[in-house]
């Protein structure tokens, strides 16, 4: 019997895994305490489902036509040991299958990678200062490699940022911008900060939004030149050739 223990269900978004009409589960437990976080009840862990699993599957066959894919979501999904076979029993429905992570387990990332049909990885700061938007010491090093997981199997994926300028300075978000680049990062997503569900008050009463809206246009123009140039010099590099401009994928959204 699949191990999964999941508190809750969307059952239908097209925001969640881009270009599909799916359906999220939402997964039980996380080992970070970011201070923005929106699903605080999902963090503590549990041993105790809210849906079991047999029920989710039971609905999806009846949604046989009508959704695309299922997203696991959390909390933090690769705590999971069920995962695999979970989303096993979902690919074998004729469901794509999705996930969000913010890459804490690298390696239950790589056993299911091949099952993945779209990845949304958080990627929450520049290396420097990981530890200080998590809570937890040496949170950035398996995000950072499991960004290099995604980057390299060839499945799409969006790279995702919470950005909150009481958390992440225009100086950490510009850093931020050049990494990401330099490692290749051709589709990176900004989530400006939802104050619902947070609870901390003094994120909430802080937001400056017209600013922030401000500089993240301007981000917006340094990370699509920057991340063009990289793949422009590599492509050179690599082949002696002039690409046109036109021809590169580089993606930024403010959501």
């Amino acid at each position: 019997m699949t191990n999964l223990v999941i508190s809750g269900l969307v059952p239908f978004t097209t925001i969640d895994m881009p270009g599909k009409n799916a359906a999220v589960i939402f997964c039980q437990g996380c080992p970070w305490r970011c201070r923005y976080c929106h699903n605080t009840h999902l963090q503590k862990p549990q041993t105790c489902s809210s849906i079991k699993w047999d029920t989710i599957l039971i609905w999806l066959e009846s949604r046989k036509g009508l959704l695309d894919a299922l997203v696991f979501s959390g909390g933090e999904p690769t705590l999971q040991n069920g995962l695999k076979e979970a989303m096993h029993e979902v690919k074998a429905m004729g469901f794509e299958v999705g996930l969000h992570t913010g890459g804490y387990n690298c390696e239950t990332l790589n056993k299911i990678m091949p099952t993945l049909d779209w990845i949304g990885l958080d990627i929450k700061s520049p290396k420097s200062i990981y530890d200080q938007i998590t809570g937890v010491s040496n949170s950035g090093k398996s995000a950072w490699e499991s960004l290099r997981l995604v980057l390299d199997s060839g499945i799409d994926y969006e790279i995702r940022t919470t950005y909150h300028p009481d958390l992440l300075t225009e100086s950490n978000m510009l850093a931020l911008a050049i990494e990401l680049a330099r490692a290749n990062v051709k589709n990176w997503v900004i989530q400006t900060f939802r104050s619902k569900g947070c609870t901390d008050s003094a994120l909430v009463a802080n937001q400056h939004t017209s600013q922030s809206n401000a500089f993240l246009n301007r981000l917006e123009d340094l990370f699509l030149e920057y991340a063009d140039n990289h793949t422009l010099n590599s492509i050179s590099h690599e082949t002696n050739s002039n690409p046109i401009r036109t021809e590169l994928k580089c993606k930024f959204l403010i959501r």
